[in-house]
């Protein structure tokens, strides 16, 4: 996905106001009352699928506003549908007050007045659904406003993981495929919409999913580092290291293992690019910091030896 603006490189000091001036004010058109602007933290990536725009968006505690004059300044009319991986929303439009957390999604109008309560540092997934595009989809009045889904069974998960994998693998869709893929998530939000009980909240074993997709997408972000450790996947992701392990029970594999496993999926994917980079060179872009070691684990893995597959 392409970074729109990160805090990550400002002084801290400097970071509450850059946040406010370069995504408040014009990117997203909103108010923002931060609960410690002195120790701000944020970033929004956006990746584009035809009409629907994806974000992954970082976000300190903080109260977001959005009224009448910042609609005025809007160039689009579009839904905004939020998936949680970490922290707790409550929506608040059309007198109804709405919580999403990593097992419960909502749908709301971006271009109605609401507020957004966020409570403790907020990762997520945003989606703009463009509001003709995706009104159309539904029958008569039948659009939900301001409404939660599942988002851990269900048509609610398959929704959950195809957006999840879209992020991901966004930087390796060709143009051509991004806006059927556009599409065919419009319509199945829609279906999951139609379907989905107001009531359900998800259990504990939803966020332990929820928070596991997090962790996955952070690692994917630092798999190059090849000291990369146990403790500062933990540390960084805001969780203890048992909890990590536990984590991974549900992958079947330790955390060690689905690391090494996921530096040898990219470094495939490489290969068969085709792209004349040095198998070293690959190797050492993922984590490897020794030619022998990815042979040997590569070998074992697919059969065959990485210059073996370059010559395929």
């Amino acid at each position: 996905m392409d970074e729109v603006f990160s805090t990550a490189h400002l002084p801290r000091a400097q970071r509450y106001d850059a946040w406010r001036g370069a995504i408040c004010d014009h990117y997203v058109h909103v108010d923002v009352a931060a609960t410690k602007p002195d120790d701000y933290k944020g970033f929004i990536r956006e990746a584009r699928f035809g009409e629907v725009t994806l974000t992954d968006i970082l976000i300190s505690e903080q109260v977001i506003k959005r009224n009448n004059r910042h609609i005025s300044q809007l160039d689009k009319d579009c839904y905004y549908l939020q998936f949680l991986h970490s922290g707790n929303v409550t929506v608040l439009q059309r007198g109804n007050a709405l919580v999403s957390n990593p097992a419960r999604g909502a749908l709301f109008y971006a271009t109605e007045q609401y507020e957004l309560h966020c409570a403790g540092q907020v990762r997520s997934f945003y989606l703009e659904l463009p509001r003709d595009e995706f009104a159309r989809r539904f029958t008569g009045d039948a659009i939900p406003v301001s409404r939660a889904f599942d988002a851990t069974a269900g048509l609610g998960r398959i929704a959950t993981e195809f957006v999840t994998m879209l992020a991901t693998e966004s930087g390796k869709l060709a143009e051509p495929t991004r806006a059927p893929l556009g599409d065919q998530l419009m319509d199945m939000l829609a279906l999951t919409l139609q379907s989905a009980d107001p009531e359900a909240t998800g259990g504990d074993h939803s966020v332990r999913q929820a928070r596991l997709r997090l962790v996955k997408l952070w690692i994917d972000e630092h798999i190059g580092d090849p000291e990369l450790t146990l403790d500062r996947v933990a540390h960084e992701n805001g969780i203890s290291l048992r909890y990590l392990h536990q984590l991974f029970r549900q992958e079947e594999k330790s955390v060690s293992e689905w690391i090494w496993d996921r530096r040898l999926q990219l470094c495939y994917e490489a290969i068969l690019k085709g792209e004349g980079r040095l198998l070293t060179a690959i190797a050492f872009d993922h984590g490897f910091n020794s030619s022998a070691h990815f042979s040997t684990l590569f070998r074992k893995k697919f059969g065959m030896s990485p210059r073996d597959l370059m010559r395929r």
